[in-house]
């Protein structure tokens, strides 16, 4: 019997332990989603950012025999015949015809729109014909059998770091449908048209395989909404109804600003510069100088570190007092005073709204003001030289100097005879690793009419502070 007894005990304990294992099973399997259902693709991408190159990119560019004249050099500015792949869309021939130019990119002429209804009373139904440049590009691409993976529109007031808009769209799997842009800098803007929409100025981009859907279908979108303003909003509103909403990235700027937009660029969000837009409706970038050699002279910074373009750094002075605010490429703050990191992080006002006459709230950011006081405002030197050796992590030296005799008080005698500041760094490499965290930078200890400062990366546990 307690043979029998011991054998009983055993089966009885696998039966137990079998109807345990199933019923886990099914607890399993009934409380975790299926993956096809809840499974989001990374946004990152590491085969993408070790392949995706210029020639992987077509920017599609809406012009007008109206604006081509005027504007035809803002392309230039960034256009390169040899490695940049761009289509220019005009409205109609030009009187002397549409001929080749190689310093800039073909030319197309949208097809006829009359079939198609428009009905807004503040805009222009060339919007309609904007809308239709994904069906052109994309038709184009098929067509020639080329390699595209995303498509970039943009207008021709519009320049383009090229180099970061590879670098921002290689972290993100072009396979996938990726609706890529930012919104604008005016709240206003965004209260009327959307929140959510890739303003088409600043430009925005569409994988591969979205714009090759969104070209099927545009023309249906483009019928129901004859109400719309702008192309963008058409694109927005199919991308809509296809079920794709956008992912930002804030270095597509619209510039639905007037005015100066120094305290944009010298307080640039942590990401890559990649587009700045209205360019008419704003100061030349650098003073004394036209729209067009402001532009020439930030792009021979972008050129030499493209990743560094307007990038913050700030670094102190104990000894001194001094606070410093660099935007590398473009211009070098120097404050008589401490000024907490956080405050230099935000832009100055320096610029206007869209709507001038419109109260709080104004941006999307917080600003602070300019002093009024003359001691409290900070000397300011722009960019003069850009000097690179070349190659993937080179050195790179900027300097940067003193323009005009500004009318400001000196607390600090060294500072009043401070004619140039010579920045030295090296060349970023955002494609082999994001850039995630902001760079220090060490000031000489002695100086008269010139200055040093070395950018380079933090320490591990590093503060950026006046005192730690």
């Amino acid at each position: 019997m307690t043979f029998l007894n011991t054998i009983f005990f055993f089966k009885q304990l696998w039966i137990i332990a079998t109807f345990t294992s199933l019923f886990l099973l099914l607890l399993n399997y009934h409380s975790t989603p299926p993956s096809s259902v809840f499974h989001r693709p990374s946004s990152v991408n590491p085969t993408a950012a070790a392949t995706t190159a210029a020639s992987h990119i077509v920017f599609a560019i809406a012009s007008s025999a109206k604006t081509f004249e005027k504007r035809k050099d803002y392309v230039r500015v960034w256009y390169a015949p040899n490695t940049t792949r761009a289509y220019l869309f005009l409205d109609r021939q030009l009187s002397n015809g549409t001929r080749t130019d190689p310093t800039l990119p073909p030319v197309l002429v949208h097809e006829s729109t009359d079939g198609f209804p428009y009905n807004n009373s503040k805009g222009d139904r060339s919007a309609v014909a904007m809308s239709r440049m994904v069906k052109a590009v994309t038709s184009a691409a098929l067509r020639n059998k080329s390699e595209v993976r995303w498509y970039v529109f943009g207008d021709d007031d519009t320049v383009f770091v090229v180099d970061n808009v590879v670098s921002a769209l290689s972290a993100y799997d072009h396979e996938e449908w990726y609706y890529v842009g930012g919104i604008s800098e005016s709240y206003e803007q965004n209260a009327y048209f959307s929140f959510e929409m890739g303003y088409g100025g600043g430009g925005f981009a569409l994988s591969r395989g979205l714009a090759e859907v969104l070209a099927g279908v545009v023309d249906s979108c483009i019928v129901r909404y004859p109400q719309l303003y702008g192309s963008d909003a058409r694109i927005f509103s199919c991308l809509a109804e296809l079920g794709v909403g956008l992912t930002h990235e804030p270095g597509f700027h619209q510039v639905d600003l007037w005015g100066n937009l120094f305290g944009l660029l010298t307080s640039h969000p942590q990401s890559l510069l990649l587009s700045l837009h209205h360019l008419d409706g704003v100061q030349p970038l650098f003073p004394n100088t036209s729209r067009l050699q402001a532009l020439h002279r930030l792009f021979s910074a972008a050129r030499a570190d493209p990743a560094r373009i307007s990038q913050q750094t700030v670094c102190y002075d104990p000894s001194r007092s001094l606070s410093f605010s660099l935007a590398w490429g473009y211009s070098v703050q120097i404050y008589e005073e401490n000024r907490p990191l956080p405050d230099l992080l935000q832009p100055l006002q320096t610029f206007h709204p869209w709507n001038r006459e419109k109260r709080a709230p104004l941006f999307m950011f917080k600003t602070r003001r300019v002093s009024s006081h003359p001691c409290r405002r900070p000397l300011v030197l722009f960019l003069d030289r850009v000097e690179s050796d070349g190659g993937p992590g080179g050195g790179v030296r900027t300097r940067y100097t003193r323009q005009g005799h500004l009318k400001r008080c000196f607390r600090n005698l060294d500072l009043a005879n401070l004619q140039t500041v010579n920045v030295f760094s090296n060349k970023l490499d955002v494609r082999v690793k994001a850039p995630q965290r902001r760079q220090c930078c060490d000031i000489s200890s002695s100086w008269d009419e010139s200055m040093d400062i070395r950018i380079r990366e933090c320490g591990r546990d590093e503060l950026t502070a006046m005192f730690t």
